[in-house]
């Protein structure tokens, strides 16, 4: 007697952190319909990472994927891997972008995400310090923010914003978004959050056009919190 067949179970694990930049692996494994599953994990008190996820990666990062015998932590390492293993020929970038996705890829942890965690980091100081320092902390902080950090978004958005003028609805200029797309979307998703009047209006269009893709929806839905998914 022939045994009943069994759907087997998908062999990409995402190992999904709330409010994080997991999330955009989750859009990115909708887009290209690959079969996962989400293990979730929930930030602790101080907005950082449980213990478990060291269990699956020695830094206690998320996301980290598993497929098969591979562990792979880094979002722009995870995004490469799965269009190249995974990926159609709508996922990769036209001859004429390729440069252009190489480049916002690794730009958008290389160089943009740095400053928007320096000003996370000097705005949560203040508050984290004892109450007697609180207000001298602050001016400092705040300073610092304007004098250093501020400038400098000013810069990537003017840059971000002559880009999109220049390829249209996504980074590498296709019809179809591609690894520098996911890896984009979360710094940006972040400004929204953190420092919105950094979003230039062709930014703010991708943030929309991105949030309003079903497979987009979809990975909410999978991933559960997330504070980012507004404009």
């Amino acid at each position: 007697m022939a045994s009943e067949s069994t759907t087997p179970q998908p062999k990409v694990v995402v190992h999904h952190l709330n409010d994080s930049r997991s999330q955009r692996i989750l859009w990115l494994l909708e887009e290209l319909e690959v079969p996962y599953q989400v293990k979730r994990y929930n930030r602790t008190s101080n907005m950082t990472a449980p213990k478990e996820l060291f269990a699956i990666s020695p830094l206690g990062k998320s996301p980290v994927i598993t497929d098969g015998d591979i562990t792979l932590a880094e979002s722009g390492a995870i995004v490469e891997y799965i269009i190249n293993k995974y990926g159609r020929s709508q996922d990769k970038p036209p001859d004429s972008g390729k440069v252009h996705d190489m480049y916002f890829t690794h730009y958008s942890e290389g160089s943009f995400m740095p400053l928007l965690v320096q000003q996370l980091i000097f705005n949560i100081i203040p508050k984290r310090a004892p109450f007697f320092l609180r207000y001298l902390l602050s001016y400092i902080f705040n300073s610092i923010t304007s004098q250093l950090v501020t400038p400098e978004l000013k810069k990537h958005k003017n840059m971000i914003e002559t880009h999109l003028s220049k390829t249209g609805e996504w980074f590498a200029g296709g019809d179809h978004p591609t690894a520098a797309d996911y890896m984009m979307s979360f710094p940006l998703e972040a400004l929204v959050s953190e420092n919105p009047e950094m979003l230039g209006p062709k930014a703010a269009e991708f943030i929309k056009r991105v949030q309003s893709r079903p497979a987009y929806k979809r990975g909410l839905e999978k991933g559960g919190d997330y504070a980012y998914a507004k404009l």
